[in-house]
């Protein structure tokens, strides 16, 4: 049963990251006002706790309930999407600093650089291989073949 409600978070998890990153690329535009930017801050912070969520229920799919560790230590493929994951982490960075810094702003509009638009459209790619992956594994591809 742990397993089973672990493996609901993760999904869960999943949903709301990828949902939270659409609402911020749809949210997006050249120049925001200073309500737009908290509620991007705010949506940022979502983002975060999901990216928590998912990461640590997918930690304890590996190390704790489920399959054997050696399962997925031993898939090339699962090392591809946790490489992917961590990529998506990365890209995060900037957008997240950027929103933080401007999230109290008494400006009226604070221009968006590009590169946000940018980044966040990355992390939406990366993000939708990585099911791709996570499909592979669950066919057994990157086991080799003993």
């Amino acid at each position: 049963m742990l397993e089973l409600l672990i493996r609901y978070a993760h999904f869960l998890g999943i949903f709301m990251l990828v949902a939270v990153l659409v609402a911020e690329h749809l949210l997006l535009k050249r120049r925001l006002t200073a309500e737009e930017m908290h509620r991007l801050a705010r949506l940022d912070a979502v983002y975060g706790i999901s990216a928590v969520i998912v990461l640590l229920a997918g930690l304890s799919l590996w190390f704790l309930v489920g399959k054997p560790p050696e399962f997925y230590s031993a898939n090339p493929v699962f090392h591809a999407k946790l490489t992917l994951f961590a990529i998506v982490a990365a890209l995060s960075v900037f957008p997240t600093v950027f929103f933080l810094k401007h999230r109290k702003t008494t400006r009226e509009t604070v221009p968006v650089p590009p590169i946000i638009v940018m980044l966040i459209r990355l992390e939406l790619l990366l993000l939708a291989v990585i099911p791709l992956l996570a499909v592979f594994m669950a066919r057994g591809i990157g086991l080799g073949s003993s």
